[in-house]
């Protein structure tokens, strides 16, 4: 007779699964995890597979119903996202832990690792892992879009100056590119007297104006044209139009103050020279190196204009100088520059060298000017000035001569500058000769004043070789040490299209 060995005895504290008989420790639902999870599913319901809309212009993610988000892979906010997609599935279960699981940036596949744990026959708890799939599809955000039609906006900033210079404008230009103002523009147009700035809302527009107001001497109005309505939801569609005037005065202009605003100035001349556009107006008196800022707000309350056009200068020759080392000051008068020194001289026009006719003036430019040096400046002694307070002063508080600044040789300059400027990309008009005179008049500025070169983005220019100085003849140049290096990367490691990059 043979016997059959009898089962096993469960271990002490154990019981066997009601399914599969397997010893397991005691649980409400008597049966083993792998007869449990064959029993029940608590996935179900849950999508696996899911899609989530990303726009390739502006590197967002759309969070329904209409919210574009900046997201970077395998991000908080984009894991955020994610989870909002299967929310409502979510909320039958208890979620543990989410992670993501790492797919090739380009594979278009988001995977999260999920884990759930929920309350299942007579009490027990299970916990289960799962992956949730999602497929990346492209669209265009309606920003973008709008981009993209070029022709669709809905607010303008017009800027404008009332000048035959763009110097003002120039200097504007590097600023706006220094600080990235000009990324949320859908177009630039360039017109005769100005740029357009065109946005697709109104707060980006209001943004670029107060940057001009706090960069520049200007004023500002604005506008709005009513373009549709509801009438059943109560939404009004405008587009809005800002006009900012900027003050018409631009470095090396000579100008004439009126006589109250001159005495408020510390009892300066009204004759000045205004040796820098900032964010104020800084005029010089050649007769007493008295400097005086003035903002936007007291030039449109005392307005005065330039008393030349540019193309007016005229080339002397410096005959004879002297410096006036100490000059008394007179009542209430107020700061003086340091960076100049004042100077008596006698000069002659070069067109009139085979004559004997000198002209004596006082000029603020003793520090660079020697005897022999030629000088670039305005002839007040042989012109109608038409203007209004210089039409009523005294003709012997009115030089004859107003010196500017020195000259050096244009296209040795050129030839040895070794470093450039970046532009906006913009609409432009038929440029010509003029305005690439203006251009380098710009540069020549830079080159000369430290100031306004603290807030521009220099870049060396590598096609350039830096000179020796053993043939400088003088000329103001920029050290390597201000400049940037303008470093252009074609690929990245991922192989997608790299960025620009600065490094001082």
């Amino acid at each position: 007779m043979e016997y059959l060995p009898a089962a096993a005895a469960p271990a002490q504290g154990h019981i066997l699964c009601c399914q599969c008989g397997v010893p397991i420790p005691p649980n409400p639902a008597n049966m083993c995890v792998g007869c449990l999870r064959a029993q029940v599913d608590i996935t179900e319901g849950i999508p696996k597979q899911g899609t989530v809309h990303f726009c390739k212009q502006c590197e967002r993610y759309l969070q329904p119903p209409g919210t574009w988000i900046q997201c970077a892979l395998e991000s908080r906010e984009l894991l955020a996202l994610c989870l909002k997609k299967i929310k409502a599935s979510l909320s039958k279960v208890r979620l543990i832990d989410a992670g993501f699981i790492w797919t090739e940036p380009h594979s278009k596949r988001i995977k999260l690792k999920l884990t759930v744990q929920k309350e299942v026959i007579n009490g027990a708890v299970l916990q289960q892992v799962f992956v949730v799939e999602y497929v990346v599809q492209s669209q265009m955000c309606e920003d973008c879009h709008r981009i993209e039609a070029k022709d669709f906006w809905k607010a303008v900033v017009q800027v404008r100056q009332k000048t035959v210079h763009k110097k003002t404008f120039y200097y504007l230009e590097q600023l706006i590119l220094k600080h990235r103002l000009h990324q949320n523009t859908l177009r630039i147009k360039e017109i005769h007297d100005g740029l357009d700035f065109y946005y697709s809302s109104k707060q980006h527009a209001q943004k670029m104006v107060d940057f001009l107001q706090s960069t520049v001497p200007s004023r500002s109005k604005s506008s709005q044209r009513l373009i549709s309505h509801d009438i059943h939801s109560n939404v009004y569609n405008y587009k809005s139009t800002f006009s900012v005037e900027i003050v018409p005065i631009c470095k090396d202009n000579v100008v004439c103050l009126s006589p109250k605003l001159a005495q408020s100035l510390g009892n300066m001349s009204q004759i000045c020279v205004c040796i820098r556009v900032t964010s104020t107006i800084r005029l010089i008196d050649p007769r007493t190196l008295q400097i005086a800022d003035i903002d936007g707000n007291t030039y449109w309350r005392h307005p005065f204009n330039s008393l030349f056009h540019p193309k007016q200068l005229e080339e002397f020759i410096i005959m004879d100088i002297n410096r006036v080392h100490e000059k008394k000051k007179g009542a209430g008068a107020g700061a003086r520059s340091v960076k100049h020194t004042l100077a008596e001289a006698w000069v002659r026009k070069t067109s009139e060298l085979d004559t004997d006719h000198q002209y004596f003036c006082c000029t603020h430019l003793g520090h660079i000017l020697n005897p022999g040096d030629l000088v670039l400046g305005f002839d007040l002694a042989n012109c109608n000035l038409n203007d209004e307070f210089a039409n009523k002063m005294n003709p012997q508080h009115i030089p004859d001569v107003v010196l500017i600044k020195k000259s050096y040789d244009r296209c040795k300059r050129q030839r040895r500058r070794n470093w450039k400027l970046k532009e906006l990309e913009r609409d432009r008009e038929a440029t010509d000769t003029d305005d690439e005179r203006q251009y380098q008049d710009f540069l020549e500025d830079l080159e000369e004043d430290e100031a306004i070169r603290k807030n521009v983005n220099i870049y060396r220019n590598a096609d350039i070789p830096v000179e020796s100085d053993t043939d400088d003849d003088g000329a103001p140049r920029i050290s390597l040490a201000e400049m940037l290096e303008d470093l252009h990367i074609s690929q990245d490691a991922t192989g997608g299209e790299g960025a620009e990059m600065l490094t001082e």
